[in-house]
């Protein structure tokens, strides 16, 4: 199972519990320090040394690299989450171009996904087919995603948020329209509110500590995710979960034209050329 977002918070707590379970964990992560941490809470967990690699999502050409690494090694992905993420200034965009937090939420999972199609289309089954797990967030209902242009900066960074969250949505859905004949199965979650590092320097975060009853920790917030990872439940093209039940979106979010658009705009964004790979 490969991880993105892997060296802290959900991602971290999904990983380790996975490993508890006996599962096979690759861990992607931007902060070297944390993700050795990282590498010795899962081998803790699990008995066994995860894989690990380090990528900045924020820069495009790292994402490309580590794509390209994760593949040539590991021949067979029977899961992939894309959970890197991160509340971003809108101040500067990335070396790329694009607003910081859409880039890293949605644009360079988009990438990695597309990078590690055939090893996912190599592990799936017909009784076991593989999966794409999407962190998601209920800020997509106020989003503001223009998806001919999804990496275009936004005014605030919580709008940028709420635009990314969208975009996780309709990726799942055009993904699991696009890949079903592969035998993969995309799906999104939404947390919960998490007390982690993430979004430390907005008030609304820093009242996690003075509200536990809305804010759940990282190992709660995980649940869903190893649920989606892990159950035949879970196996539901395109499914939108919270608390491992089915959980409301927007309409914005689920348009299944626009859902084909923002695909469209972002194979070019990314730089891939249409036909150039499986899928895209």
């Amino acid at each position: 199972m490969v991880i993105s977002g892997g060296s802290s918070g959900i991602g971290l707590a999904a990983a380790a519990a996975l490993a508890r379970r006996g599962d096979e964990i690759v861990l992607l992560g931007r902060n070297p320090d944390r993700l050795a941490r990282a590498v010795d809470v899962v081998r803790t967990a699990g008995g066994r040394t995860p894989a690990a690699y380090r990528a900045d999502f924020a820069v495009l050409d790292e994402v490309r690299d580590v794509g390209a690494r994760v593949a040539e090694e590991h021949g067979r992905i029977h899961v992939l989450v894309n959970n890197a993420g991160q509340l971003a200034s809108v101040r500067r965009p990335t070396v790329d171009g694009f607003d910081p937090t859409m880039q890293t939420n949605h644009l360079a999972g988009f990438l990695l996904t597309h990078l590690l199609l055939e090893p996912l289309r190599a592990a799936a089954t017909e009784s076991a087919p593989a999966r794409i797990v999407t962190t998601g967030s209920a800020a997509e209902a106020w989003g503001a995603l223009d998806v001919a242009r999804p990496g275009r900066r936004q005014i605030s960074r919580w709008l940028a948020y709420g635009a990314s969250k969208q975009a996780n949505l309709l990726f799942t859905i055009e993904a699991a329209r696009r890949w079903a004949s592969y035998g993969i199965v995309p799906t999104c979650f939404f947390p919960g509110l998490i007390r982690s590092g993430f979004g430390r320097r907005s008030p609304l975060f820093s009242l996690a500590g003075t509200l536990p009853l809305v804010f759940r920790s990282a190992q709660e917030g995980a649940e869903t995710l190893v649920w989606l990872a892990t159950d035949p439940a879970g196996l539901v093209p395109g499914g939108y979960f919270a608390w491992q039940r089915p959980f409301g979106a927007t309409g914005r979010s689920t348009d299944t034209r626009r859902a084909r658009t923002l695909w469209d705009s972002s194979l070019v964004a990314v730089g891939i050329t249409p036909g150039e790979q499986p899928g895209s």
